[in-house]
């Protein structure tokens, strides 16, 4: 069957599209690459979906396109019922036992003392199970509609789409058909579609597949799956299936909402209940069976058994009056309840300090939490980075707002120039305008430290990005480093890398001297340099190395060594308001505070120190050393490490 022989609704054809919704998931579900080739390819449906590739959807086409091909919305399932949540309290083996007694008490009662005094008793313990009945479901109905909102909250994602020219954030609820989505290391694939261009794309499929190898995404194998996560590399994709259309929608159609667990103290406390319950009709049965047998002799001894009245009756109803009193003082009804009702109120208690908590049992486990092992960026610190200090052409520059200038005016223009190239054409970031001409950075907040500086220095992004990228290793986090390849001008190729400051030194054979002139790096001159990277770290600054090697002809793979080094940065980030408090209020309630970062080990330790968490006792370690140690190394190490 070819594209041409699809049929195309009035309504697609009207809306000036030329495939629908059906055909566009069937392409990429089925991973099938006849039928894009069929539709032309990636060009193809984009003609077909009425979307320039480098301008992205028309904000005016958006109705259109929601309107024929739908919402990035998941149908959800209706939320259960206040009595729901009653008919679940009434099924308690605990309270039903106590609703027979309860029957059982008002018969013997009206029988025994009379109307309405013999009421009294039964009534009690139908009113005793009627609060229990509704402090439950009113608190697991308040909890219900709690875990919506958490829901509503945690799937509040954010990606960034090109449309109409520019590039901006929107939620993954806007996204329609036609989208030009940015996708980079980190990211949830917001729908399906296919990929445009990048660089070692990676996907993480394991949440549709189940298979824990990643896949490699490229132009021969381009389709993307919503709900998937990009685990390295950067690339833009063409969205094909939004909402219930997509793989994910189509397999949260056939999941249903899972119930609550009871918490592990729950389940043991209910335990405990039930066996004190079956003690209690043990007992109960017992102490019945006895007085009846009691009551049988005294009948036989006394020659009146085969003589009864209503006196005997009443005796007999009195017996399991008391038998009953026994099973409903026995039965703790009131023990799991004060579990659940306490557990909610924390749970009420962490959301007010906005800590998002989707299970009850979690309150239980952290109240026994002993140790809490914590990121630095963007958890201790405010993850809003600043160019502090800058090594370059052998000399120290501390930058600031009003003085950068004065401060680099003795910088060589030739290291300079190549040190803002090294900036702007090795970024995962980008420099993008707004509707109203002002200039704004988008990428992680260190790229977006090293852009702001050299926007502040006088460079220009067109400009200085004039030069053609040939290949790009996106940074990832156990290479530690980013680098590109740009073809010159006048012929050959030049490499950028960037990344830790340590690795980056590694590299590189040469340094820019005061004269801006590449000369050889010594083994007194790395030396010197480390001492620059260690007393940048003690300051608490994050550092980066940048770094250029120039190649007649470019290789298989970008080099690894052979580099001039340009400049080591100081990034500073500073530390959120009240973390130092936060640790204290920890450690006096007994819960240890550790710092796991993959920054430089002296930057590590000055944020560590200022936050309150490495003490004067306190050990710092790196990853490979830690790694090497022995288990009863570890057992002296580990309670130290901080």
């Amino acid at each position: 069957v070819s594209a041409a022989d699809h049929h195309l609704s009035d309504e697609v054809q009207e809306a000036g599209f030329g495939m629908d919704a059906n055909e566009l998931a069937s392409v990429v579900r089925g991973h099938d690459a006849k039928k894009l080739r069929l539709h032309g390819g990636v060009d193809g449906i984009a003609r077909k979906l009425a979307v320039s590739l480098n301008d992205g959807v028309s904000e005016s086409s958006l109705d259109a396109r929601q309107k024929i091909y739908g919402f990035n919305r998941y149908v959800e399932k209706p939320p259960r019922s206040f009595w729901l949540f009653v008919w679940e309290a009434l099924h308690d083996l605990t309270l039903i036992i106590l609703m027979v007694c309860a029957v059982i008490s008002v018969v013997v009662g009206v029988v025994t003392e009379g109307w309405p005094k013999g009421m009294y008793d039964g009534i009690g313990i139908i009113l005793s199970i009627f609060l229990v009945v509704l402090v439950t479901a009113v608190s697991d109905y308040r909890q219900s509609l709690q875990f919506r909102d958490l829901d509503k909250e945690k799937k509040k994602i954010f990606v960034y789409v090109t449309r109409n020219g520019y590039r901006q954030k929107i939620s993954i609820y806007d996204i329609v058909v036609g989208d030009v989505v940015h996708l980079n290391i980190g990211d949830q694939v917001p729908a399906d579609g296919i990929f445009l261009t990048g660089y070692g794309l990676v996907i993480d499929e394991a949440s549709l597949s189940g298979e824990s190898e990643p896949v490699n995404v490229d132009q021969g194998k381009p389709f993307l799956l919503s709900g998937t996560k990009v685990q390295d590399g950067s690339g833009k994709m063409l969205v094909m299936s939004v909402g219930m259309n997509t793989e994910w929608g189509k397999l949260m159609e056939t999941l249903s909402e899972g119930g609550e667990d009871e918490t592990p103290l729950q389940v043991k406390l209910n335990g405990v209940a039930t066996i004190i319950g079956k003690i209690g009709l043990s007992f109960a049965v017992l102490t019945f069976l006895v007085l009846l047998c009691r009551f049988l002799a005294d009948k036989a001894i006394s020659g009146e058994f085969t003589k009864w009245s209503s006196q005997d009756a009443l005796l007999i109803l009195n017996y399991f009056a008391v038998a009953v009193t026994i099973i409903v003082v026995a039965v703790p009804e009131g023990l799991p309840l004060a579990v659940t009702l306490s557990l909610a109120f924390a749970m009420k208690k962490l959301m007010n300090d906005r800590a998002l908590v989707r299970h009850l049992s979690a309150c239980e486990t952290m109240g026994s939490a002993t140790c809490i092992c914590t990121d630095k960026t963007g958890t201790l610190t405010t993850n809003h980075m600043v160019l502090n200090k800058l090594w370059i052409c052998e000399d120290t520059h501390i930058v600031k707002n009003d003085s950068w200038n004065e401060s680099l005016s003795s910088v060589h223009e030739s290291a300079m120039a190549i040190f803002l190239q090294a900036i702007f054409h090795n970024t995962g970031a980008e420099v993008v305008r707004s509707k109203e001409g002002k200039r704004n950075i988008l990428g992680t907040p260190t790229e977006s430290a090293l852009l702001e500086f050299g926007l502040l220095v006088g460079g220009d992004p067109d400009t200085e990005q004039r030069l053609t990228l040939v290949e790009v290793e996106p940074f990832n986090s156990v290479k530690k480093k980013m680098s590109v390849i740009v073809a010159l001008p006048g012929g050959g190729f030049r490499a950028f890398c960037k990344g830790a400051s340590e690795i980056i030194l590694q590299m590189c054979d040469k340094y820019i001297d005061s004269t801006g002139e590449c000369v050889s790096m010594t083994n007194t001159h790395a030396k010197n340099i480390m001492d620059v990277i260690n007393s940048f770290a003690g300051e608490a600054l994050r550092t980066l190395g940048l770094a250029f090697k120039d190649m007649d002809e470019k290789g298989n793979e970008i080099p690894e060594d052979g580099y001039s080094l340009i400049a080591i940065v100081g990034i500073k980030d500073p530390v959120r308001p009240g973390v130092k408090e936060a640790v204290e209020t920890c450690r006096v309630a007994g819960i240890t505070v550790r710092m796991v970062t993959g920054d430089n080990i002296n930057t590590a330790k000055a944020i560590a120190r200022e936050c309150g968490i490495l003490t004067d006792d306190g050990l710092a370690i790196e990853g490979p050393d830690f790694r090497e140690k022995g288990p009863e190394e570890l057992k002296e190490l580990i309670p130290k490490i901080q």
